[in-house]
């Protein structure tokens, strides 16, 4: 196997939980092969290092083996490698998102049934 579509391997390697899922993210530009915008059908080899955005996570992963049959997670991670500034930037930003959590006041209780109605016509009286 000399080459395989990108969206194929994006699902293959567990990045996706479908095809379209990939091809959606790959053509709104979540996806860039060698540092630019790819199309779904573009044949993806090994050595090509793809940068990969799926929400507030960045991969960049390299290459290392095709496959266009979704297997176990163990399989999938053996297709790619991911770079260790890659790990790092993703660590870091974990833990940011974990810190930004712990910093924001938790509420001290649950609204009553008064509040709760409260909070719904303040926001149907502001939606207008």
């Amino acid at each position: 196997m000399d080459s395989v579509r990108i969206d194929s391997w994006l699902w293959a390697a567990r990045f996706f939980k479908t095809r379209t899922l990939a091809k959606t993210a790959i053509e709104g530009g979540k996806v860039h092969v060698d540092g630019s915008r790819t199309k779904p059908s573009k044949a993806v080899q090994p050595g090509q290092t793809l940068t990969i955005t799926k929400g507030t996570e960045h991969f960049e992963v390299i290459v290392r083996d095709l496959s266009s049959k979704r297997g176990p997670a163990k399989i999938a991670q053996t297709l790619y490698e991911e770079t260790p500034e890659s790990i790092a930037k993703r660590e870091m930003s974990s833990e940011q998102r974990k810190l930004a959590r712990a910093a924001e006041a938790a509420p001290d209780h649950r609204p009553s049934k008064k509040e709760r109605r409260d909070i719904q016509r303040f926001k149907r009286d502001n939606d207008m």
